[in-house]
C-alpha cells in the first residue's frame, strides 16, 4: 500500500521557475516587467494505511459520491490527486500560451531579481509554487485525520470552505447540536441527527468537512427504521455521553467555532547582496502584478506619451485616485533596504503588507534588532514602524530601494560610554551573500 502511495507521489513534482518577459519603463526606479513561472518540489513522508482510509473518506464526501471501501482508497487518493494536478497543468499552459501570443521579449531566470513568489506550508514546511498550495495544504490536512481528527476535521471546515456565511450557518448549527447532547444527555432524540432533515441538507451537508467532524466527536453512521416510511433511513448516532465524553465534546465545540483556515504563509526569500551601483534595478517576474505582460506594456506605452501632458491638467485628487489605481495593480513588492555599509538586504512582501511588518523582518535580520533605526524612502520620506500603512500606500511597490540609518542618538550614547557600532546582519544570511548582476 505504502508503495502504490509512493508512486502517487512521485508524479507530483513541481516546476522551478522559467524564463520571464520583460518591459522597459520611463524611469530608472520603476521596477521593468518580468513574466514567469515558479515552483518548488515539497518533501513529504508516505501515510500510514490508516491515513489514506480517513483521507479517501475525505474525497469520497467531498466528491458527494458514496464513501469507497477500504479496498479502493488507495485508487480514490490517487484519482483526486491525479484530477486536481491535470487541473493545475492546464492552467499552466494556457498562461505559457497566452505569454506567447504577447510576443514580449524573454528573459532568462537567471536576469530576475528575484525568480519568483514562493510560499511555505505551515503543516509540513514544504516551500511552494503559487500555482501549488491548495493542492498541497489539502493533502496535508486530509493526511493529519489519523493523527487527530478533530483537528484535521476542523482545519478541512475552514479552509475548503470560502462562503463565510455558509460556513457560519453550518458551524452555528453543528455547536447547537453538540449544546442539545450537553444540555440533554439521556434525551435520545438530541444524540440523532437523520440526515436526509432539511436543516442538515440544507445548511450542514454542503460544507466540506462537516460529517467527518462530527465522527470524529463520536457521531457513528447507523441505518433505522423511520415512522411511515418502508426502508431504513441513515443516522448519525451518538452512542456514547459520559460525562467526561460530554466535557470533551464541548472543548471540540469550542475548537471548531475558534478554527482559522490553513494558508501558506509567504517566503519573504531574504537575501543579502554586497554593495552595487544597480541596487535600484529590478527584473520581476510576473506574479508581481495584477495585469497581463501585453496590458503592461500597453499601460506603460500611455503613460510615457501622457505624463507631461497630464501633469499640467490633472488636480491633486485626480492625481491620488490614479495613484490608488497604480497600486491595485501590484500583488506583491521586492524591497531592498541599504545599510550603512552598503550591503543590501532583499525580501518579498504583500503589496498590502503594513509597515510594522517591513520593520520586523528587518528587525529579524539585524544581530542587534532592539535598537532603533530609521527608514527613509525613495524621495526622502521617513517611514514610521508605528503607522499601520499598506506599503503600497507608501508607494513602495512593486519594488523600492529604502535606506537604513540607526538611531543617531542612540549611537552617539553608545559612542560616549566607549561601546562599539553594532554589527549589522545576521551571520546565518551574511553566509549566502551574493553580488548584485
Amino acid at each position: 500500500m505504502k508503495k502504490l502511495f509512493d508512486g502517487i507521489k512521485k508524479d507530483m513534482k513541481f516546476k522551478t521557475a522559467g524564463p520571464g518577459k520583460k518591459l522597459t519603463d520611463d524611469t530608472s526606479t520603476k521596477p521593468d516587467v518580468v513574466q514567469s513561472g515558479s515552483g518548488a518540489r515539497p518533501n513529504r513522508h508516505g501515510p500510514s494505511e490508516g491515513s489514506q482510509r480517513a483521507g479517501a473518506a475525505a474525497l469520497a464526501r467531498i466528491e458527494q459520491i458514496p464513501r469507497p471501501k477500504l479496498g479502493t482508497s488507495q485508487d480514490a487518493i490517487r484519482n483526486q490527486v491525479k484530477r486536481e494536478l491535470e487541473a493545475a497543468s492546464l492552467a499552466e499552459k494556457d498562461k505559457a500560451e497566452s505569454e506567447e501570443r504577447s510576443k514580449v521579449p524573454v528573459m532568462a531566470p537567471a536576469c530576475l531579481s528575484v525568480s519568483g513568489v514562493y510560499f511555505t506550508c505551515p503543516l509540513t514546511g514544504a516551500t511552494l509554487a503559487k500555482s501549488d498550495r491548495e493542492v498541497h495544504i489539502k493533502e496535508a490536512i486530509l493526511m493529519r485525520f489519523e493523527e487527530d481528527p478533530v483537528e484535521a476535521s476542523v482545519m478541512m471546515i475552514h479552509t475548503f470552505n470560502k462562503d463565510r456565511d455558509k460556513l457560519k450557518a453550518a458551524i452555528d448549527i453543528m455547536s447547537k447540536y453538540i449544546e442539545n447532547i450537553c444540555k440533554n444527555p439521556t434525551e435520545e432524540k438530541y444524540r440523532k441527527i437523520k440526515l436526509s432533515n432539511k436543516v442538515y441538507q440544507e445548511k450542514v451537508r454542503s460544507v466540506e468537512g462537516s460529517r467527518e467532524f462530527l465522527e470524529a466527536l463520536g457521531f457513528t453512521s447507523i441505518m433505522l427504521p423511520v415512522e411511515g416510511k418502508e426502508e431504513d433511513e441513515e443516522f448519525l448516532v451518538l452512542l456514547e455521553y459520559s460525562p467526561d465524553a460530554l466535557e470533551l465534546m464541548q472543548e471540540r465545540r469550542d475548537r471548531l467555532q475558534r478554527g482559522e483556515p490553513v494558508r501558506a504563509q509567504l517566503d519573504r526569500q531574504p537575501q543579502v547582496f554586497r554593495s552595487s551601483p544597480n541596487a535600484q534595478r529590478f527584473e520581476l517576474p510576473s506574479e508581481f502584478y495584477n495585469m497581463t505582460s501585453e496590458e503592461l506594456k500597453k499601460e506603460q506605452l500611455q503613460r510615457s506619451e501622457l505624463v507631461e501632458k497630464n501633469a499640467m491638467l490633472r488636480t491633486k485628487v485626480m492625481r491620488e485616485k490614479e495613484e490608488q489605481r497604480e497600486r491595485r495593480k501590484y500583488n506583491y513588492t521586492l524591497l531592498r533596504i541599504r545599510l550603512p555599509d552598503g550591503s543590501l538586504l532583499q525580501g518579498t512582501f504583500y503589496a498590502w503588507d503594513r509597515l510594522p511588518v517591513l520593520f520586523a523582518f528587518i528587525r529579524e535580520s539585524l544581530v542587534d534588532g532592539w535598537q532603533p533605526f530609521e527608514l527613509i524612502a525613495p524621495g526622502g520620506q521617513k517611514l514610521q514602524e508605528s503607522e499601520e500603512m499598506a506599503l503600497a500606500e507608501c508607494n513602495l511597490v512593486p519594488a523600492a530601494l529604502l535606506t537604513f540609518a540607526w538611531d543617531a542618538a542612540v549611537q552617539a550614547d553608545i559612542a560616549a560610554a566607549g561601546g562599539k557600532s553594532p554589527a549589522l546582519l545576521k551571520p546565518s544570511l551574511l553566509e549566502t551573500i551574493r553580488t548584485l548582476s
